[in-house]
């Protein structure tokens, strides 16, 4: 299954599981449910996966986690905040770099309509940096 595949299985099931439970939740139920979908759509998730930072030769395990990395190939962050705000973006586009990623979702699950918190972000590099994630 290509990128663009996984992509659109994982916009079809954020929708899925936004009209079934509608906003106001806690984070940690979105992403089991998103993770219930996708694995039941055929998809590899892993859940909470440490994403530690190259620094001078060593790796350095800060505490980063990821929120879902679905196909080794796309990160899926997951909100419940009023808006999202450039931290988020940010955080999102840090961790494409630091694992070597291309393509990640930032789901924003409190809001009204999800197509309003559903934002896909592409990380555009020349370099590829030699920390790539391995799954």
């Amino acid at each position: 299954m290509d990128i663009e595949q996984v992509a659109t299985i994982i916009v079809d099931c954020a929708y899925t599981v936004h009209k079934t439970l509608g906003p106001g939740l806690l984070e940690s139920a979105y992403q089991a449910a998103l993770s219930y979908d996708l694995v039941q759509r055929g998809l590899k998730v892993q859940n909470e996966l440490a994403l530690p930072i190259a620094y001078k030769g060593i790796k350095i395990d800060a505490g980063y986690r990821l929120d879902m990395l679905v196909e080794s190939m796309i990160i899926v962050e997951n909100k419940t905040v009023d808006r999202l705000m450039p931290v988020h973006k940010a955080q999102l586009l840090t961790y494409l770099k630091l694992s070597n990623l291309k393509i990640g979702f930032l789901i924003n699950w409190n809001s009204v309509l999800i197509k309003n918190g559903l934002m896909r972000m592409v990380y555009h590099y020349n370099d590829r940096p030699k920390n790539a994630l391995r799954t």
